[in-house]
């Protein structure tokens, strides 16, 4: 960000308002975060670039007839809609938007081995799409109640030639995040890029509203898993690797219904900060992206106050 940029932040409700059910541009946030420590060896020609699974050089890519984005994707208000939580994609209506049919890599993460947290759907789900079609092999994490999304992602990696490796489990204990991250680095034959994404959000009134137990999960979810994952990754990345931290606009402009997971955003963007220092000593470039709302599951179950 420029430092003497003063255009204002949108609010969440400006957000809001703007929000469909599109989640194509999402991953670029985080494959921007990556794309600029992709190439870690010489150039290669487009043809060699074909050749190891990489998108068509731009020159030779057919056109696409310009759309207008008013009108080019379903927009809110949506039908009323409820899920158990953690909710499910595949029974969302309308069904997001992750990029599946419109997203086009052009090779900028060739040969890079990702592990994404909250994979099967919502940011994480499009990260994963992209970052295959970019030419990474990913792994995944995700509930066990959330398998039929994630094995339609597993799909999706493994049609781009990409290895994926579906890691389902509960990042809310700790033993499990260590094992996670180990299962990964195996699984891929290494680990470059992680992708600290997973998140709880439960809207409530007020205060009196978030019990203890809401507190305690929201914060495992979005901050404790974020800590244990993280340290456990750090060890097994070298230099030239990325750590992305998915925050959220609300730890600049706290709705009242999210307050506790409004917190966790807020330590989100100070842990990144301070890591980042930490760890450019390391050569390993830490980084955070502040989306505003997205149509996901968390949406119906739960996520927004009805």
């Amino acid at each position: 960000m420029d430092p003497d940029d003063q255009t204002p932040c949108p609010s969440r409700r400006d957000a809001l308002n703007r929000v469909g059910a599109g989640l194509a541009a999402a991953p670029m946030l985080l494959a921007a975060g990556c794309a600029a420590n992709a190439q870690t060896g010489a150039a290669q020609s487009p043809a060699a670039a074909a050749a190891a699974g990489g998108a068509a050089p731009a020159a030779t890519r057919p056109r696409r007839a310009l759309q207008d984005p008013r009108s080019a994707y379903p927009r809110p208000p949506f039908a009323a809609q409820t899920q158990p939580w953690p909710g499910l994609a595949s029974q969302m209506n309308p069904r997001p938007d992750h990029g599946e049919a419109s997203y086009v890599g052009s090779g900028r993460l060739a040969g890079r081995k990702a592990l994404i947290t909250g994979g099967d759907s919502g940011i994480g789900r499009a990260a994963a799409i992209a970052f295959a079609r970019e030419g990474a092999d990913v792994a995944i994490n995700y509930l066990p109640v959330e398998e039929p999304d994630a094995q339609e992602v597993v799909r999706l990696i493994r049609t781009e030639g990409r290895r994926a490796v579906a890691l389902p489990g509960d990042i809310r204990s700790e033993a499990f995040c260590r094992q996670l991250v180990s299962s990964a680095a195996q699984g891929l034959g290494g680990l470059d890029i992680l992708v600290n994404n997973a998140a709880k959000q439960q809207a409530q009134k007020t205060i009196l509203d978030i019990s203890t137990e809401q507190f305690d999960q929201t914060l495992k979810t979005n901050l404790y898993a974020l800590f244990w994952i993280t340290k456990a990754a750090v060890p097994l990345m070298p230099p030239g690797a990325a750590i992305i931290n998915t925050a959220s606009v609300v730890a600049y402009e706290p709705p009242e219904q999210l307050l506790d997971y409004a917190s966790t955003k807020g330590a989100i963007v100070a842990f990144t900060k301070s890591l980042a220092k930490q760890l450019a000593a390391r050569g390993i470039r830490v980084n955070a992206v502040a989306p505003g709302p997205y149509w996901t599951p968390l949406q119906p179950s739960g996520g927004q106050a009805a």
